[in-house]
Protein backbone atom coordinates (compact mmCIF):
# COMPACT_ATOMS: atom_id res chain seq x y z
CA UNK A 1 0.00 0.00 0.00
CA UNK A 2 2.94 2.30 0.58
CA UNK A 3 3.94 2.32 -3.07
CA UNK A 4 0.35 3.08 -4.08
CA UNK A 5 0.28 6.08 -1.73
CA UNK A 6 3.64 7.25 -3.10
CA UNK A 7 2.39 6.94 -6.68
CA UNK A 8 -0.77 8.92 -5.87
CA UNK A 9 1.28 11.62 -4.16
CA UNK A 10 3.64 11.85 -7.16
CA UNK A 11 0.69 12.09 -9.52
CA UNK A 12 -0.88 14.88 -7.43
CA UNK A 13 2.44 16.72 -7.43
CA UNK A 14 2.71 16.39 -11.19
CA UNK A 15 -0.85 17.62 -11.71
CA UNK A 16 -0.15 20.65 -9.55
CA UNK A 17 3.23 21.52 -11.08
CA UNK A 18 2.76 20.56 -14.76
CA UNK A 19 0.68 23.63 -15.58
CA UNK A 20 -0.46 24.38 -19.14
CA UNK A 21 2.19 27.07 -19.63
CA UNK A 22 4.98 24.63 -18.85
CA UNK A 23 3.50 22.04 -21.22
CA UNK A 24 3.15 24.59 -24.03
CA UNK A 25 6.73 25.74 -23.54
CA UNK A 26 7.98 22.16 -23.61
CA UNK A 27 6.11 21.48 -26.85
CA UNK A 28 7.39 24.67 -28.46
CA UNK A 29 11.01 23.96 -27.53
CA UNK A 30 10.71 20.37 -28.76
CA UNK A 31 9.33 21.52 -32.10
CA UNK A 32 12.03 24.20 -32.34
CA UNK A 33 14.79 21.64 -31.80
CA UNK A 34 13.18 19.33 -34.35
CA UNK A 35 13.01 22.14 -36.93
CA UNK A 36 16.64 23.06 -36.34
CA UNK A 37 17.68 19.44 -36.91
CA UNK A 38 15.58 19.17 -40.10
CA UNK A 39 16.87 22.43 -41.56
CA UNK A 40 20.44 21.52 -40.67
CA UNK A 41 19.99 18.19 -42.46
CA UNK A 42 18.60 19.96 -45.54
CA UNK A 43 21.05 22.84 -45.80
CA UNK A 44 24.31 21.30 -44.59
CA UNK A 45 25.20 20.02 -48.11
CA UNK A 46 24.73 23.54 -49.51
CA UNK A 47 26.91 25.05 -46.79
CA UNK A 48 29.50 22.32 -47.34
CA UNK A 49 29.71 23.14 -51.06
CA UNK A 50 30.18 26.81 -50.21
CA UNK A 51 33.02 26.01 -47.79
CA UNK A 52 34.58 23.63 -50.32
CA UNK A 53 34.57 26.34 -52.99
CA UNK A 54 36.37 28.74 -50.64
CA UNK A 55 38.88 26.30 -49.18
CA UNK A 56 42.34 25.12 -50.21
CA UNK A 57 41.23 21.57 -49.25
CA UNK A 58 37.89 21.05 -51.06
CA UNK A 59 37.56 17.37 -50.09
CA UNK A 60 37.35 18.18 -46.37
CA UNK A 61 37.29 21.95 -45.86
CA UNK A 62 37.24 21.89 -42.04
CA UNK A 63 38.49 23.99 -40.41
CA UNK A 64 37.93 26.35 -43.34
CA UNK A 65 40.94 28.01 -44.93
CA UNK A 66 39.40 30.60 -47.17
CA UNK A 67 40.77 30.90 -50.69
CA UNK A 68 39.18 32.22 -53.88
CA UNK A 69 41.46 30.33 -56.27
CA UNK A 70 38.59 28.11 -57.47
CA UNK A 71 36.57 31.17 -58.49
CA UNK A 72 39.57 32.56 -60.38
CA UNK A 73 40.01 29.28 -62.25
CA UNK A 74 36.27 29.22 -62.97
CA UNK A 75 36.56 32.56 -64.79
CA UNK A 76 38.95 30.92 -67.28
CA UNK A 77 37.23 27.51 -67.60
CA UNK A 78 35.35 27.59 -70.91
CA UNK A 79 33.60 24.23 -70.36
CA UNK A 80 31.86 25.32 -67.17
CA UNK A 81 31.08 28.75 -68.59
CA UNK A 82 29.47 27.22 -71.67
CA UNK A 83 27.52 24.74 -69.53
CA UNK A 84 26.32 27.54 -67.27
CA UNK A 85 25.17 29.72 -70.18
CA UNK A 86 23.37 26.79 -71.84
CA UNK A 87 21.64 25.88 -68.57
CA UNK A 88 20.71 29.51 -67.96
CA UNK A 89 19.19 29.84 -71.43
CA UNK A 90 17.35 26.52 -71.10
CA UNK A 91 16.01 27.32 -67.64
CA UNK A 92 14.95 30.89 -68.47
CA UNK A 93 13.07 29.96 -71.65
CA UNK A 94 11.47 26.94 -69.99
CA UNK A 95 10.36 29.02 -66.99
CA UNK A 96 8.73 31.69 -69.16
CA UNK A 97 7.03 29.17 -71.48
CA UNK A 98 5.80 26.94 -68.63
CA UNK A 99 4.46 29.89 -66.63
CA UNK A 100 2.61 31.39 -69.59
CA UNK A 101 1.05 28.05 -70.53
CA UNK A 102 0.25 27.26 -66.89
CA UNK A 103 -1.42 30.64 -66.40
CA UNK A 104 -3.52 30.33 -69.56
CA UNK A 105 -4.52 26.76 -68.68
CA UNK A 106 -5.50 27.78 -65.16
CA UNK A 107 -7.64 30.66 -66.40
CA UNK A 108 -9.31 28.39 -68.92
CA UNK A 109 -10.04 25.64 -66.40
CA UNK A 110 -11.27 27.84 -63.55
CA UNK A 111 -13.27 30.32 -65.58
CA UNK A 112 -14.54 28.54 -68.68
CA UNK A 113 -14.47 24.78 -68.04
CA UNK A 114 -17.56 24.65 -65.84
CA UNK A 115 -18.46 21.16 -64.62
CA UNK A 116 -15.60 19.61 -66.61
CA UNK A 117 -12.97 21.61 -64.74
CA UNK A 118 -11.87 18.63 -62.62
CA UNK A 119 -11.36 16.44 -65.71
CA UNK A 120 -9.22 19.07 -67.41
CA UNK A 121 -7.25 19.65 -64.23
CA UNK A 122 -6.43 15.94 -63.97
CA UNK A 123 -5.17 15.89 -67.56
CA UNK A 124 -3.04 18.99 -66.98
CA UNK A 125 -1.54 17.53 -63.79
CA UNK A 126 -0.88 14.10 -65.38
CA UNK A 127 2.75 14.85 -66.44
CA UNK A 128 3.64 14.97 -62.73
CA UNK A 129 3.35 11.18 -62.66
CA UNK A 130 5.65 10.60 -65.67
CA UNK A 131 9.29 10.01 -64.81
CA UNK A 132 11.83 12.42 -66.29
CA UNK A 133 13.85 9.68 -67.99
CA UNK A 134 10.71 8.37 -69.72
CA UNK A 135 9.81 11.91 -70.75
CA UNK A 136 13.30 12.41 -72.20
CA UNK A 137 13.26 9.17 -74.18
CA UNK A 138 9.73 9.69 -75.50
CA UNK A 139 10.48 13.31 -76.46
CA UNK A 140 13.61 12.23 -78.33
CA UNK A 141 11.65 9.54 -80.19
CA UNK A 142 8.81 11.94 -81.01
CA UNK A 143 10.94 14.75 -82.37
CA UNK A 144 13.40 12.55 -84.24
CA UNK A 145 11.14 9.83 -85.69
CA UNK A 146 7.95 11.78 -86.29
CA UNK A 147 9.15 15.32 -87.04
CA UNK A 148 12.73 14.38 -88.07
CA UNK A 149 14.17 17.00 -85.74
CA UNK A 150 17.61 16.56 -84.26
CA UNK A 151 18.06 17.19 -80.58
CA UNK A 152 18.71 20.89 -80.00
CA UNK A 153 17.99 23.64 -77.54
CA UNK A 154 14.48 24.24 -78.89
CA UNK A 155 13.34 20.65 -78.45
CA UNK A 156 14.94 20.55 -74.98
CA UNK A 157 13.03 23.69 -73.97
CA UNK A 158 9.74 22.20 -75.19
CA UNK A 159 10.33 18.90 -73.37
CA UNK A 160 11.31 20.66 -70.15
CA UNK A 161 8.24 22.89 -70.45
CA UNK A 162 6.05 19.78 -70.60
CA UNK A 163 7.64 18.57 -67.36
CA UNK A 164 7.39 21.95 -65.58
CA UNK A 165 3.94 22.87 -66.90
CA UNK A 166 2.09 20.77 -64.32
CA UNK A 167 3.93 22.40 -61.43
CA UNK A 168 3.12 25.85 -62.76
CA UNK A 169 -0.50 24.87 -63.33
CA UNK A 170 -0.95 23.69 -59.73
CA UNK A 171 0.74 26.80 -58.32
CA UNK A 172 -1.43 29.11 -60.40
CA UNK A 173 -4.56 27.09 -59.61
CA UNK A 174 -3.92 27.51 -55.89
CA UNK A 175 -3.54 31.26 -56.43
CA UNK A 176 -6.57 31.76 -58.72
CA UNK A 177 -8.94 29.32 -57.02
CA UNK A 178 -10.64 32.07 -54.99
CA UNK A 179 -10.10 34.87 -57.47
CA UNK A 180 -13.21 36.98 -58.10
CA UNK A 181 -13.60 37.12 -61.88
CA UNK A 182 -16.30 39.77 -61.55
CA UNK A 183 -13.57 42.36 -60.96
CA UNK A 184 -12.35 41.91 -64.54
CA UNK A 185 -15.90 42.12 -65.85
CA UNK A 186 -16.53 45.29 -63.85
CA UNK A 187 -13.37 46.88 -65.24
CA UNK A 188 -14.42 46.03 -68.82
CA UNK A 189 -17.91 47.44 -68.17
CA UNK A 190 -16.27 50.66 -66.96
CA UNK A 191 -14.42 51.00 -70.26
CA UNK A 192 -11.13 49.21 -69.68
CA UNK A 193 -9.79 46.87 -72.32
CA UNK A 194 -9.18 43.20 -71.40
CA UNK A 195 -5.42 43.83 -71.52
CA UNK A 196 -5.68 46.84 -69.20
CA UNK A 197 -7.93 44.97 -66.78
CA UNK A 198 -5.31 42.22 -66.65
CA UNK A 199 -2.39 44.52 -65.91
CA UNK A 200 -4.21 46.79 -63.45
CA UNK A 201 -6.49 44.33 -61.63
CA UNK A 202 -5.49 40.71 -62.11
CA UNK A 203 -1.70 40.97 -62.25
CA UNK A 204 -1.26 42.88 -58.93
CA UNK A 205 -3.23 40.14 -57.16
CA UNK A 206 -1.74 37.09 -58.86
CA UNK A 207 1.90 38.11 -59.34
CA UNK A 208 3.15 36.09 -56.30
CA UNK A 209 1.83 32.94 -57.95
CA UNK A 210 3.36 33.93 -61.27
CA UNK A 211 6.75 34.58 -59.66
CA UNK A 212 6.47 31.30 -57.74
CA UNK A 213 5.80 29.46 -60.99
CA UNK A 214 8.75 31.14 -62.67
CA UNK A 215 11.15 30.24 -59.85
CA UNK A 216 9.88 26.65 -59.61
CA UNK A 217 10.15 26.02 -63.35
CA UNK A 218 13.55 27.73 -63.48
CA UNK A 219 15.00 25.56 -60.71
CA UNK A 220 13.49 22.33 -62.06
CA UNK A 221 14.79 22.86 -65.59
CA UNK A 222 18.16 24.12 -64.36
CA UNK A 223 18.71 20.91 -62.38
CA UNK A 224 17.10 18.51 -64.86
CA UNK A 225 19.51 15.93 -66.29
CA UNK A 226 17.39 13.23 -67.94
CA UNK A 227 15.47 15.40 -70.42
CA UNK A 228 18.49 17.49 -71.42
CA UNK A 229 20.73 14.42 -71.69
CA UNK A 230 18.57 12.78 -74.36
CA UNK A 231 17.72 15.94 -76.31
CA UNK A 232 20.93 17.98 -76.19
CA UNK A 233 23.48 15.23 -76.66
CA UNK A 234 26.98 16.69 -76.58
CA UNK A 235 25.78 20.22 -75.74
CA UNK A 236 27.03 20.76 -72.18
CA UNK A 237 24.72 21.82 -69.38
CA UNK A 238 25.39 22.09 -65.67
CA UNK A 239 23.80 18.74 -64.74
CA UNK A 240 25.56 16.87 -67.56
CA UNK A 241 28.94 18.42 -66.72
CA UNK A 242 28.49 17.61 -63.03
CA UNK A 243 27.48 14.04 -63.85
CA UNK A 244 30.46 13.59 -66.14
CA UNK A 245 32.84 15.06 -63.56
CA UNK A 246 31.94 12.32 -61.08
CA UNK A 247 33.90 9.79 -63.15
CA UNK A 248 37.14 11.75 -62.87
CA UNK A 249 36.67 13.55 -59.56
CA UNK A 250 34.81 16.77 -58.84
CA UNK A 251 36.98 19.83 -59.42
CA UNK A 252 36.86 22.88 -57.12
CA UNK A 253 35.59 24.98 -60.04
CA UNK A 254 32.37 22.96 -59.99
CA UNK A 255 31.96 23.73 -56.29
CA UNK A 256 32.39 27.41 -57.07
CA UNK A 257 29.84 27.37 -59.88
CA UNK A 258 27.35 25.42 -57.75
CA UNK A 259 27.76 27.95 -54.95
CA UNK A 260 27.07 30.84 -57.32
CA UNK A 261 23.92 29.13 -58.61
CA UNK A 262 22.72 28.47 -55.05
CA UNK A 263 23.30 32.11 -54.13
CA UNK A 264 21.32 33.29 -57.16
CA UNK A 265 18.39 30.96 -56.41
CA UNK A 266 18.29 31.94 -52.73
CA UNK A 267 18.46 35.61 -53.71
CA UNK A 268 15.44 35.16 -56.00
CA UNK A 269 13.45 33.44 -53.24
CA UNK A 270 14.37 36.08 -50.65
CA UNK A 271 13.47 38.88 -53.08
CA UNK A 272 10.06 37.25 -53.67
CA UNK A 273 9.40 36.95 -49.93
CA UNK A 274 10.46 40.55 -49.29
CA UNK A 275 8.25 41.80 -52.11
CA UNK A 276 5.26 39.86 -50.75
CA UNK A 277 5.82 41.28 -47.26
CA UNK A 278 6.14 44.84 -48.57
CA UNK A 279 2.95 44.42 -50.57
CA UNK A 280 1.09 43.20 -47.48
CA UNK A 281 2.33 46.15 -45.44
CA UNK A 282 1.30 48.56 -48.18
CA UNK A 283 -2.17 46.98 -48.30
Amino acid sequence: MAWISAELALRDWGDNNMNPNFTDSLIKWTLAVFLVVVFAFLYMPIVHILFASLSTRPNFPYPPEFNVASYIRLSTNTVYQSAFLNSLLLASCTAVLSTVLGFLATVGVLRFAGKRALIYAIFFAAPLFVSEILLGISSMALYYMLFELQGNMLTAIIANAVHCFSFCFLIMAAMLYKYDWRMNEAAIVCGASPLRSFFEIMLPITWPGIMGSLITAFVLSLNGLDVSFYLLGATPTMPSVAWGALRYGVKPELYALSSLINIVVFAMIIALLVAIRLKRKAA
